[in-house]
């Protein structure tokens, strides 16, 4: 047991309340991380040194773009929880399935709700999919980075029992110190995700090779979770999936690596630069 245990900040999760309305910190990371995105993606198309000349989408597409990514993430994000993390429960009581503003939403079940409405999108209006994974991968650390700060005002996805001297305890646990693994998911998966992708697609002129952004980001933030869910609490409905070690989001986080992996390999290897644009109907 440590000798000082961190205070946890007397913060509401919800900043306003309306009546039956209110407005929470969980949700503004989400608005806030779309906003920001959509223009950082406009910032990036309108910089014609970043392309050499591959075709991108136009504001106006990106303008769309948002509409399809914000379906992407928030369903994406609810079904990958349900398909993923609890199952079982969401089954014996449908009707939770649509109570979002109780939590439960998946990172990887967001990138895949992300990829399928980009994949979508592309076919749709004749963009080549890579570079639009690319730009996304590109924007999103700062969503992620704003959404692990949530978690941790939510006092939610908390970490294992600890007696490092910047433990917390969290309300509605156990009153035993814990690893704010929010805060190291925040520094990881936003902050150095940002440090690494700002120079590779500012300086690096990755947005020329289609996938490699995207390969980088997903290397970097299997990387970074699978690290951090050595000391997260795994969900108290799934525990272990295999011995005392694995966890969901571990298992999760190694296909990424992989599809990641791929994408990274087709990308230097140049195999992705002359792929054609999705057609349009």
């Amino acid at each position: 047991m440590p000798i000082f245990v961190l205070a946890f900040p007397p913060i509401s999760p919800t900043i306003v309340e309306f009546g039956p309305l209110a407005i929470r910190w969980y949700g503004l990371a989400y608005v806030t991380g779309l906003v920001f995105g959509w223009w950082y993606i406009r910032r990036m198309v309108r910089t014609e040194r970043l392309w050499g000349g591959l075709s991108r989408p136009d504001d106006l597409g990106v303008d769309d773009l948002l509409v399809w990514m914000t379906f992407g993430v928030v369903l994406g994000g609810r079904i990958g929880y349900i398909l993923f993390y609890n199952f079982h429960e969401y089954m014996r009581h449908p009707l939770e399935i649509f109570e979002i503003w109780h939590g439960g939403m998946s990172v990887h079940g967001g990138f895949i709700g992300t990829a399928i409405a980009q994949y979508l999108f592309a076919r749709r209006r004749g963009f080549r999919v890579l570079t639009l994974f690319d730009l996304t991968a590109a924007a999103v650390p700062v969503g992620l980075f704003l959404g692990r700060l949530a978690n941790f005002v939510n006092g939610e996805l908390y970490g294992r029992v600890t007696d490092v001297p910047w433990a917390f305890v969290f309300p509605n646990s156990d009153g035993l110190p814990r690893h704010p693994s929010q805060l190291y998911e925040a520094g990881l998966e936003g902050l150095l995700m940002l440090a690494v992708l700002t120079p590779l697609v500012w300086r690096g002129l990755s947005l020329r090779r289609p996938g490699l952004t995207v390969g980088v980001f997903g290397l970097v933030y299997a990387a970074a979770r699978i690290l951090v869910e050595t000391v997260r609490e795994p969900d108290v409905q799934l525990g272990f999936i295999f011995g005392d070690f694995l966890t969901m989001g571990m298992a999760l986080s190694l296909l990424t690596a992989a599809a990641a992996l791929g994408l990274l390999i087709a990308a230097l290897s140049g195999r992705t630069a002359g792929a054609p644009p999705g057609p349009a109907p």
